[in-house]
């Protein structure tokens, strides 16, 4: 999170740091009056957004299949691994579920998605285009919270755009998009370790490459929490 970043206007940062302490007040004074007009400024422009897959989807609604049809192939590879064969009944949570798309178009198939929020209720918490509204320490502890609704064997699916380097900024939603990087050092900090990761593919060259990573609670057999060799919310143009 040392990695210098930009906004959607073109100034460059630093740090995340530099950035979060303007923008919310990281390391001031604690008032709160920062933090409260980000998330003020970020429902505002949810508010005026057409309740539709086009508008959630920020114009680019023709991507829905592809989006569904890539999170269908992770968890057909990803169920059978972490709970078997076996058929039962599986839970999941839908987090910043929207108009209902993902839940509908996908999460219905695999999940018996009636809800009732309670410890170790679910077998999968997914959280695709949404984490971005969070600041990172907003982020950190929505998953160290999150965790206590997990089953024993349960995990996290984060699905989101991913930057090529350090992060970039909207000015006009209030959200971040997150390198790999990025994302796998928040990762670390909530004690969450990177049990498989898939690229979606079949999107167009000019949005935001996305991600999609499975995470877990305990550390799985010879891996070392996300660290391999080698935006925002929705699909979103590249800010050049």
């Amino acid at each position: 999170m040392d990695a210098g970043g930009l906004d959607s206007d073109g100034r460059g940062f630093s740090s995340a740091k530099e950035m979060w302490r303007e923008e919310i007040g990281i390391g001031e004074a604690k008032d709160g009056s920062k933090r409260h007009e980000w998330y003020r400024k970020g429902i505002a422009y949810w508010q005026a957004v057409e309740a539709s897959v086009d508008g959630v989807l920020g114009g680019y609604g023709h991507v829905n299949e592809a989006d569904v049809k890539g999170s269908a192939a992770f968890l057909n590879t990803l169920l059978p691994n972490r709970f078997g064969t076996e058929r039962r009944h599986l839970v999941a949570l839908d987090c910043g579920s929207g108009i209902g798309r993902v839940t509908k178009n996908l999460l219905l198939r695999f999940f018996n998605e009636e809800f009732t929020p309670e410890v170790g209720r679910y077998d999968v918490i997914w959280i695709q285009w949404c984490i971005g509204q969070l600041p990172d320490d907003d982020f950190i502890s929505f998953f160290k919270r999150a965790k206590a609704g997990l089953k024993p064997n349960g995990l996290f699916v984060v699905k989101e755009n991913i930057a090529s380097n350090g992060f970039v900024l909207d000015k006009e939603d209030h959200s971040i998009t997150r390198s790999d990087l990025y994302f796998k050092q928040l990762f670390n900090q909530c004690g969450l370790y990177i049990y498989s990761t898939k690229d979606q593919k079949g999107f167009p060259e000019e949005i935001f490459a996305v991600k999609m990573y499975a995470l877990v609670t305990e550390k799985p057999k010879g891996v070392s929490n996300g660290r391999s060799k080698r935006q925002r919310h929705k699909p979103a143009l590249i800010k050049s």
